[in-house]
């Protein structure tokens, strides 16, 4: 059976939450086609992993046999964290835009899952060329061309991350304008978030079915 990593990181509920919408839709279409799939969740707004801890990233670079008690215990949440992402044949990620950049929660689950020599920097990685869907939801619009492209750092960031360090295959969703309904000054941006929000829906059981189709053959 094929297995799905779905991790959530927006601060807010399903029904307040552009990423979660997407994510949502995504999984809900992969269960329907995939019946008999396994997913693994972590909302990591509700339940936050570790951020990196100088125990955590020592135990990282050192012979297991020399870790001190502390240094076992760190390292052991990060290797269960690397075995949910080994498990994975595909991998969905919300990834909303605070601040011009990603939650802090999903970073401390990134800093805890990259591990040089096991799912970076390692030819033989188990991880090595498995799906990922990232839904990149913001207030704004970064897109090439407008006035705020030189704040994307989210893409960006994770585009790095996630397919240089990682060797991930990476696709992102981006649903955008998700403050328009909402700021009277970008109430004329309506229609285009409408069209960018259902385009991000579309887009997104389009994915969970190519998906789960590869899987399922």
């Amino acid at each position: 059976m094929a297995t799905l990593l779905h991790i959530d990181s927006s601060v807010f509920p399903a029904d307040a939450s552009a990423s979660r919408a997407v994510t949502d839709v995504f999984r809900r279409t992969w269960e329907e086609q995939h019946p008999e799939g396994t997913v693994i969740y972590r909302d990591l707004a509700a339940n936050p992993v570790p951020h990196i801890s100088a125990d955590a990233h020592a135990a990282g670079f050192a012979d297991p046999a020399t870790h001190t008690p502390e240094q076992a215990a760190a390292f052991a949440d990060r290797v269960r964290l690397i075995e949910e992402l080994e498990q994975a044949d595909t991998v969905l990620i919300g990834a909303p835009m605070y601040n011009f950049s990603i939650p802090s929660t999903l970073k401390a689950w990134l800093d805890n899952v990259i591990l040089m020599g096991r799912t970076a920097m390692n030819v033989d990685s188990k991880i090595k060329g498995t799906p990922v869907t990232v839904v990149a939801s913001r207030g704004g619009s970064y897109a090439p061309g407008t006035p705020r492209e030189g704040y994307e750092y989210v893409q960006n960031y994770l585009a790095a991350t996630l397919t240089d360090a990682l060797a991930l295959d990476v696709h992102f969703i981006v649903p955008e304008l998700t403050m328009a309904p909402q700021n009277p000054a970008m109430s004329e941006l309506v229609p285009l978030f409408e069209s960018s929000r259902d385009r991000a829906l579309q887009d997104a059981a389009t994915k969970a079915k190519e998906f789960a189709e590869r899987f399922a053959a």
